[in-house]
């Protein structure tokens, strides 16, 4: 089961890491997994960015075995190796200000104010993401064991303005 990096050939694909979709002609990362329905192997495709976000060990294995020009192959590397060495960085599935009061951190079991910027946590199963709760922006160095949490709340967050965007960076 070896992993791919190819061209997209047309633009109906999503990527499972951030659910957009991948435009035509755009290079993709396909994780080959054993298909839970049928025999055989399903693939499963990602942008590149957010393969090295959230599939660190696939996405480094087949950057070892690729011998194509892959674009930013170095910042995808450190962004995978980030993973493997923080293992919680790659549940990070963006930020958002909490819309209630309801929802408690994952870290300190605390309420999770309302309009506070909170982290959205995803699990990895079975070739699947599923939400798996908040961590305050305050708990992120606890909880991940690193501070380092910017590059991918910002790259999980495409609907924050611009202006959340910075105040998101200063609250980091």
């Amino acid at each position: 089961m070896a992993h791919v990096f190819e061209l997209a050939p047309t633009g109906r694909s999503k990527c499972r890491g951030c659910g957009r979709a991948i435009a035509r002609a755009e290079l993709r990362f396909g994780e080959r997994l054993p298909n839970p329905f049928a025999d055989g192997d399903m693939t499963v495709w990602f942008h590149p960015a957010c393969a090295a976000y959230k599939r660190p060990e696939p996405m480094l294995q087949a950057l070892g075995e690729t011998t194509d020009n892959v674009t930013d192959r170095e910042r995808l590397e450190l962004a995978a190796r980030d993973g493997l060495a923080h293992p919680r960085l790659v549940r990070i599935d963006g930020a958002e200000r909490a819309p209630s009061g309801q929802a408690k951190c994952r870290h300190c079991h605390e309420p999770i104010e309302r309009g506070s910027w909170r982290i959205r946590l995803a699990f990895h199963e079975e070739g699947r993401f599923s939400a798996g709760g908040f961590v305050h922006l305050d708990c992120r160095k606890a909880y991940f064991e690193t501070d380092d949490v910017l590059d991918r709340l910002l790259h999980f967050s495409p609907d924050l303005t611009e202006s959340e965007r910075a105040e998101l960076a200063r609250a980091c």
